[in-house]
């Protein structure tokens, strides 16, 4: 059975991966390995159904570190973020799966001096002690308890706003960000707001809680063009993704939407370093390029992308998953933040879609999911292409002049996957065909 620990963070089926008693001992190896013992640290949790529990075993395992725990409640991942620096803690963890499929649970772990927690950076090590089972305990353990939905509320709301009336769709999937909305709501200006699925469903009855998947977004399409609405949103789980539809309809890619915003943040700042994934189209690196920006590729997942951008001090920097970080937002990433700052952008332009239009000069594939026996001897293949410039930042990538796709192995789920782009639909549709054989084997 594949590992819950991940490369940045902690994340499997509940109960046969990831029970009470592995997040009791996971709890007690971060207070361990992070050095909490007498600090505050913050923990949050969201809607799943395997929440509570995991969240009370985790804390049990802090509290048994000495660890004074400070509970915030049910809120989003990126409220969490806030939580720590509004609260000025030691880090903090969340008890999530993300955009995971309802029978995972998970946990996201941060620690002292806002360091996420991932491979290389603690992941190693807390493993370590909770597969061996070594509880240390401490005194001083002791349970806290803050409120911080409306601190996150007026934080946001001091965001530029649309400077016309725009009329947006939002699909909350039954996640978490319905509750963030009811707080954020009243606070909004020349912004109508049109929401679905905002109930909390840990189940996720109308759909999956996961807007990177075309069917998920079925629904919000539907929704925009019924209300001749001026764009729509959806959100994942936990409230970190957000993944945009334009006016039309037309599910717009994770990776515009970085490029979007990076026009944006490079007006407002000057010319500065911009972070994308490496699986993004690369009309965004020319596009930031073009604009005086400094494109700096990474691998993927947050905790990679916020030690880059911190490196690199980048204004913002975006995946094509939906996740987009801010230095204003510590580094770190936020699907409300990035909704907000998309609603100005759009605002002062005709429409979403002519926004996208010029970013259109590729044909990429999305990303694609496949199961595979050996993803090793799949990757093999991959850098036995002939001809291909091959680069290992994370999983391989193999580039033409006129094509390039990357495969690597999912950090959350038992799959490889691929992105592939291609300067024509003929060249695309011919070398995925190509691919996928070469992955069958």
């Amino acid at each position: 059975m594949p590992d819950p620990f991940k490369a940045y963070d902690i994340r499997g089926l509940y109960p046969q991966q990831l029970d009470e008693d592995l997040a009791y001992h996971i709890g007690n190896a971060t207070a361990q390995v992070l050095g909490l013992a007498g600090k505050r640290y913050v923990v949050g949790r969201d809607m799943r159904v395997s929440s509570p529990a995991l969240k009370s075993a985790f804390v049990r395992g802090l509290l048994d570190g000495g660890v004074i725990v400070v509970d915030v409640g049910l809120l989003s991942s990126p409220a969490v973020t806030f939580a720590m620096h509004h609260l000025d803690t030691a880090g903090g963890a969340q008890i999530t799966a993300s955009h995971n499929p309802a029978a995972y649970g998970g946990i996201k772990i941060t620690g002292p001096g806002f360091k996420p927690i991932g491979g290389g950076s603690g992941m190693e090590e807390i493993e370590a002690l909770a597969r061996a089972k070594r509880v240390a305990k401490a005194p001083g353990g002791r349970i806290e308890e803050a409120l911080i939905h409306d601190a996150y509320a007026v934080f946001l709301a001091k965001l530029p706003m649309p400077v016309r009336p725009l009329k947006i769709v939002v699909d909350g999937g039954n996640g978490i960000i319905g509750t963030m909305f009811q707080h954020l709501a009243p606070r909004l200006r020349n912004i109508t707001l049109i929401p679905m699925y905002f109930d909390p469903d840990g189940r996720f009855p109308a759909h999956e809680a996961n807007p990177l998947k075309a069917e998920n977004l079925s629904e919000l399409i539907a929704r925009v063009k019924a209300e001749k609405a001026d764009f729509g949103a959806g959100f994942d789980g936990d409230g970190d993704r957000c993944a945009l539809v334009d006016e039309t309809g037309a599910i717009v890619s994770c990776d515009l939407a970085t490029a979007i915003m990076a026009k944006y943040y490079l007006a407002k700042e000057g010319p500065s370093a911009v972070v994308y994934d490496l699986r993004s189209s690369k009309v965004v690196p020319e596009y930031i390029r073009s604009l005086g920006g400094t494109p700096v590729e990474t691998r993927v997942g947050h905790s990679f992308i916020k030690q880059t951008m911190k490196q690199h001090h980048g204004c913002f920097a975006g995946e094509l998953s939906g996740h987009y970080y801010f230095r204003d937002f510590w580094n770190a990433d936020s699907g409300l933040y990035a909704f907000l700052i998309l609603a100005n952008i759009i605002s002062e332009t005709a429409s979403l879609g002519a926004l996208v239009k010029p970013l259109l000069k590729y044909h990429h594939s999305g990303e694609i999911n496949f199961k595979v026996a050996d993803a090793e001897a799949v990757m093999a293949r991959i850098r036995a292409l002939p001809g291909a410039q091959i680069a290992e930042l994370d999983g391989v990538t193999a580039r033409y002049s006129d094509w390039w796709c990357n495969l690597r192995a999912s950090n959350t789920e038992p799959v490889v996957r691929l992105n592939l782009e291609a300067d024509s639909r003929e060249l695309m549709d011919r070398k995925l065909t190509e691919m996928k054989k070469l992955i069958a084997g």
